[in-house]
């Protein structure tokens, strides 16, 4: 089984990262990633600003930093990534088999690196999966990966899902929706939706689940699993 989760945009700056290079790792998609790094060489000083969505000064220097990945010193990629879903995860708090649960079988979508674990090593980096289509230069590689487990959850963004072909595997896509019931119309849980997934997250790690009957165990501030999806009334 593989949980499929997204990486976060923001990346904590480690102020004291190991003492091991990049490229110096027994990282297994290296070769993917070193390709990856030569498609960013082609792109021009002009188009940068678009491609990372900031200032000039700015989107220099994140292109230096994912051109110069091989020479750069790394952490645990669950200690790099930041934001609300990782927040809810509270790895830090998880004891060691919720740890070790995690890394077996959460896999992070990544730009630059294609799919990682927690405890997989790397340098700090910000290049988002659409970029110079990288969704479709990474579908091959992780659609081949993904054959090899018996399920797939899903708890990807939707442009983190075109990385894969979901025809070739066995894949269960978990949504986090609002429903109301005076229009009886029902939305995606938007930003907050993310407080609920790290919270799922941690629930599997801490429950060892294995299998989808086991999600109904799984409750977070109104959520409820349908047999679909997780819902919440709105009030």
């Amino acid at each position: 089984m593989k949980i499929l989760i997204p990486p976060s945009e923001g990346k904590a700056n480690i102020k004291k990262p190991m003492d091991i290079k990049f490229g110096e790792t027994d990282f297994k998609y290296i070769d993917e990633v070193q390709k990856v790094i030569r498609l960013l060489s082609l792109i021009g000083n002009t188009e940068i600003r678009s491609i990372y969505g900031t200032s000039q000064e700015k989107a220099e220097l994140f292109h230096r930093q994912n051109q110069d990945a091989m020479n750069s010193r790394v952490c645990h990629a669950i200690d790099r990534y930041t934001g609300v879903v990782y927040d809810h995860i509270e790895w830090k708090s998880l004891d060691e088999n919720a740890q070790d649960y995690m890394d077996r079988h959460v896999g992070i979508f990544s730009g630059l690196f294609g799919l990682v674990t927690p405890r997989t090593l790397i340098p700090n980096y910000k290049l988002k999966m659409n970029v110079q289509a990288l969704q479709h230069f990474w579908r091959p590689v992780l659609t081949n990966i993904l054959k090899e487990e018996d399920l797939i959850i899903d708890l990807l963004p939707q442009v983190h899902r075109k990385s894969y072909d979901k025809k070739s595997v066995n894949v269960i896509e978990v949504e986090f929706l609002i429903h109301n019931p005076n229009t009886n119309k029902t939305s995606t849980a938007g930003h907050y939706g993310k407080a609920v997934k790290g919270e799922f997250i941690r629930y599997m790690a801490m429950n060892n689940v294995q299998k989808i009957a086991d999600f109904k165990g799984f409750s977070y501030e109104g959520f409820e699993w349908n047999g679909k999806s997780f819902v919440k009334n709105a009030n």
